[in-house]
């Protein structure tokens, strides 16, 4: 397609245009049919080696979704679409082939007549016939206000069922937002969700009469954050994990963070989140007081004085210490307890560690504790922790946490839920780094299922990779994210780009080596920090 010429007056263009876009809902048809006939092949094999009925078609949807290079989600939603229009609503298959209806389209009639049963879905098909036209010009709301009406006149009584059971999958979900922020959505019912809006509402405007300077909206959503989290400040007892190189934290450097469960944060705003005394509103510039130059000097000719002990640092309990504090930074421990500063020295809750004064307006802050993370160069590979148990280790989840962001399956961006062994345990996989990978919980138990295969695909000078083989025998591989700091080319691309990043002390000794293994393979490591925020 990529080789053909395009027309050279407007109208071809927009003829060409519409002729794509024919051809690709025509292959969306095509592409129906044949996972429809694909979930029957596979049905047939699983039934073949004894599988109960029950259980047949499992991993469908998956292999569907790799070969798509979509989510494993994504794949069963495709699937289901597929099923539905192939052998209950031939029509609008119909349309589909024929251009009339694009895919989104095809979707949003099969969403509406969901509840019904084959005969009746089959029967607002032919009720519709939208390979007629019959939506010729209507947009999305006319055409789901069609498929309503006409699921309702069917059978009603399954209407208002499925509106009683949509009570039930009533749920809350966060997803990233630009620009640091963050969508929290609730899925509940009416009454409770204009109830909840309603109150929202009152105090904000009760707080706007008594002269709050705020918006409407920001009081709502401050007085969401403070009533869910029973904390004026709005931070409940939770850890955030937060990672960072170490030259972004102590010398300005514009690399990005990386925040678990969001994604890449500016530089600028993951320092401010640590050098404010007020870490109510992380997200507002000037919200606290960052630490000044002289501060964050101090800082690196204290963080090069404690160079020389990484390796103890680490590795083992030593590893949970708060190392390489900048000046400045307002360090908040449990009531009652000196918060620990560079070399296990206490630090005064209301001051730095290098001295500086108090802050007489800080708010209530929390804990931070820094943990140096040791990358190969260039790759950014982590570099640590082993285990003869079957169970990883706290250290060995943070680690892979660290390493992995999100589930490992190609395709899929859910978050970690289980830490697995790549190579089964049942079978002596180890329980080692190498061996480990996240996975969220839907991507773990299709990996268990027979015919499915994972295995580490391991490259000199490469990051964690590993290999997933599909009961078809289709390979499709998953790289680990590059950590902050690091770049896929490799450090000699990055010097010949004239990019030159400081190599910090050596990584720790093979005795002391976090996961047991000889670094000496890596003459340069890259050091990052990952700061964790223990919100109180």
């Amino acid at each position: 397609m990529a080789s053909l010429p395009l027309s050279a007056t407007g109208p071809e263009l927009i003829d060409e245009v519409r002729a794509l876009e024919e051809l690709k809902s025509a292959i969306a048809g095509a592409q129906a049919r044949a996972a429809v006939a694909f979930d029957l092949v596979q049905r047939q094999v699983q039934a073949a080696a004894g599988v109960p009925v029950a259980e047949q078609g499992r991993g469908v949807g998956a292999q569907l979704a790799l070969a798509r290079r979509e989510s494993p989600a994504r794949g069963g939603r495709l699937l289901g679409l597929a099923r539905a229009l192939v052998t209950e609503m031939p029509k609008t298959l119909a349309a589909l082939e024929s251009g009339r209806l694009n895919e989104w389209r095809a979707t949003l009639l099969v969403r509406e007549t969901a509840c019904l049963s084959a005969a009746d879905r089959c029967a607002v098909d032919e009720e519709l016939s939208p390979d007629t036209g019959t939506f010729d010009g209507a947009g999305d709301r006319q055409l789901v206000a069609a498929a309503r009406a006409a699921a309702y006149r069917r059978d009603p009584r399954s209407v208002t069922q499925r509106a009683s059971h949509a009570a039930t999958e009533r749920h809350v979900s966060l997803r990233p937002a630009p620009d640091t922020m963050t969508y929290l959505t609730a899925l509940l019912p009416v009454a409770q969700g204009v109830a909840v809006h309603a109150e929202l509402t009152r105090h904000a405007d009760t707080q706007r009469a008594t002269g709050d300077t705020r918006s409407r909206g920001q009081l709502m959503a401050d007085a969401l954050v403070e009533r869910t989290t029973g904390t004026p400040g709005g931070f409940s007892r939770i850890e955030v994990q937060l990672i960072m190189t170490d030259r972004t934290l102590l010398q300005g450097d514009s690399e990005p963070a990386r925040l678990p469960g969001y994604g890449i944060v500016p530089a600028g705003w993951a320092r401010d989140l640590l050098t404010t005394t007020n870490p109510r509103l992380p997200g507002e510039c000037g919200a606290g007081r960052p630490a000044d130059q002289s501060a964050g000097r101090a800082a690196r000719r204290h963080d090069d004085r404690s160079a020389d002990k990484a390796a103890g640092l680490a590795s083992g309990a030593a590893a949970d210490q708060p190392v390489g504090w900048p000046a400045g930074l307002a360090v908040r421990s449990a009531p009652g307890q000196a918060a620990p500063g560079l070399d296990g020295q206490p630090v005064d809750q209301a001051a730095g560690p290098a001295g500086t004064a108090a802050d007489p307006g800080a708010a209530p802050g929390f804990q931070v504790c820094l943990r140096r993370l040791y990358t190969a160069p260039g790759t950014g590979e982590l570099v640590g922790v082993e285990s003869r148990s079957r169970l990883f280790t706290i250290g060995q989840r943070r680690f892979l946490q660290a390493r992995d962001d999100l589930c490992r399956t190609p395709y899929c961006d859910a978050p970690i839920r289980h830490y697995d062994h790549i190579i089964p345990w049942h079978t002596n996989g180890p329980t080692t780094l190498a061996n480990g990978a996240g996975l969220c919980e839907a991507c773990n138990h299709t990996k268990e299922l027979d015919g499915w295969r994972a295995r580490q695909h391991a490259d000199p000078g490469e990051r964690h990779a590993l290999t997933v083989t599909t009961p078809t025998g289709h390979t499709y591989h998953s790289t680990a994210p590059p950590l902050p700091g690091s770049r896929p080319s490799g450090r000699d691309c990055e010097q010949k780009a004239g990019t030159q990043h400081r190599s910090s002390a050596p990584p720790p000794s093979p005795g002391h080596a976090p996961d047991g293994r000889s670094t000496q393979g890596h003459s340069y490591v890259q050091r990052s920090l990952r700061v964790d925020l223990v919100y109180a």
